[in-house]
């Protein structure tokens, strides 16, 4: 309960593609939490939709005094923002409001990976090599500059979406080209861009708590594909880790030294980081828990979910100590292996029968549009696996891919002559 007695009021930011609000409402829910969404959408369009709160994410002096004004009617304990998109306006809109926060200037640091890439560095923390540069410099120019191999990557999209390798100057061209073309679709240019040094290695990602700059490392997680490139698209995380526990001390140290370089001190942190001979180097940090439904493998003491670990450390309410679930834990992000329209999802009880395997879910909808990366966003969908040992995990996640089988039919893009709209899809 809150101070006066009634139960703690949280101010959700999120978004309408998100995975994982429904998380966040069960957890809520089951700890006696009241939570109220602000959906990143016009006022207007809110309530058309029926949702209670409309905010424009990206217009943060307008969204902060929209979210002031809400707090004077319905006092608030806290404002989490569940994705990237949300986790800057929620640091400024709790600042505004004297709450539990990070300081708006980590939360733009983990947003902006060319600002996360200066702090790091200047903080001492394993970075690749970068340079900014803009959709509208000189592309061959630049590729007669950099290093290779390379990687190409937005300074603000998630998910691995317009990361693209390239291994001399002509695949730099063609990549930068690409993402030239991606970002020009989401808003007027020019936009930046990083250029980085291409890390090798083995890829791990932590999920952790800070509180008041401390980490607490919640789970670590392999990610046994080799993600080489030209693409970076992620398949399977497996807990616990299958890494030296000397090796695991060096990430979550690691971590530890790029929250305080990058200025976090509470709530939750993701990272992802690849291990070579020279040790942990530090790719993304973000200020936000696992994205997806990738949080369903973890559980901790009292069958708490990872949502209520979040929640209970913003109203103040004490938290599980250690994870209650001693069995390794797996997901499978399923990959979209081509653009297309979903006509149908076959094999779905084969795999749901595979040993260990927990659940099946495809969240993509039937008779939509698929886009695979790097332009693409999301997932087929998710399969979830639980038993004694991380390698058994890993095994059936595969065994159970292998049985689905997704019909996806091809497209064609009708242009109305002499527009530069987008025009309309149709199956083939």
């Amino acid at each position: 309960m809150g101070h006066d007695g009634r139960p703690p009021h949280i101010l959700l930011l999120t978004t309408n593609h998100t995975y994982r609000a429904p998380a966040f409402l069960q957890a809520a829910e089951s700890l006696g939490i009241e939570v109220v969404q602000a959906m990143n959408m016009p006022q207007a369009l809110a309530e058309e939709w029926q949702m209670p709160l409309g905010i424009e994410f990206e217009q943060v002096e307008t969204a902060v005094a929209a979210i002031t004004a809400y707090a004077r009617q319905h006092p608030l304990a806290a404002i989490l923002g569940v994705d990237d998109s949300g986790t800057l306006l929620a640091a400024h809109a709790a600042a505004a409001l004297g709450l539990p926060h990070n300081d708006p200037a980590a939360a733009l640091a983990a947003r902006d990976k060319f600002v996360m890439r200066r702090k790091l560095r200047e903080g001492g923390v394993p970075v690749p090599g970068f340079r900014r540069f803009a959709t509208d410099d000189d592309l061959a120019a630049i590729a007669r500059q950099v290093r290779y191999p390379c990687v190409v990557k937005p300074l603000t999209l998630s998910g691995s979406r317009g990361v693209i390798r390239a291994n001399d100057p002509d695949e730099f061209v063609r990549a930068a080209a690409r993402l030239r073309r991606l970002l020009a679709k989401l808003g007027p240019g020019p936009h930046p861009f990083l250029v980085e040094d291409f890390i090798p290695g083995f890829e791990v990602a932590l999920e952790g708590m800070l509180d008041d700059g401390r980490l607490t490392l919640l789970a670590l997680f392999d990610k046994p594909d080799p993600l080489d490139g030209p693409f970076f698209e992620e398949t399977i995380y497996v807990t616990p880790s299958r890494l030296s526990d000397d090796a695991q001390t060096a990430v979550a140290d690691c971590v530890a030294q790029s929250a305080r370089a990058l200025g976090l001190r509470a709530g939750p942190i993701h990272a992802e980081l690849r291990l070579n001979e020279d040790g942990p180097w530090l790719i993304e940090a973000a200020g936000r828990s696992i994205g997806g439904l990738c949080s369903q493998t973890l559980r901790f003491d009292a069958g708490a979910s990872l949502e209520e670990l979040i929640l209970r450390q913003a109203v103040g309410m004490p938290l599980p100590s250690t994870p209650a679930d001693a069995q390794a834990s797996g997901v499978m992000m399923i990959p979209i292996p081509e653009a297309g329209l979903l006509k149908g999802v076959g094999g779905m009880e084969a795999a749901k029968r595979t040993p260990l395997v927990e659940d099946v879910a495809i969240t993509a909808r039937l008779n939509y549009t698929l886009t695979p990366l790097p332009e693409g966003e999301s997932y087929l969908g998710f399969i979830f696996a639980r038993g004694e040992t991380a390698a058994a995990v890993e095994a059936a996640l595969r065994e159970a891919h292998s049985k689905l089988k997704f019909e996806i039919a091809p497209v064609i893009q009708l242009h109305v002559a002499g527009s530069e709209s987008s025009g309309s899809w149709f199956p083939v």
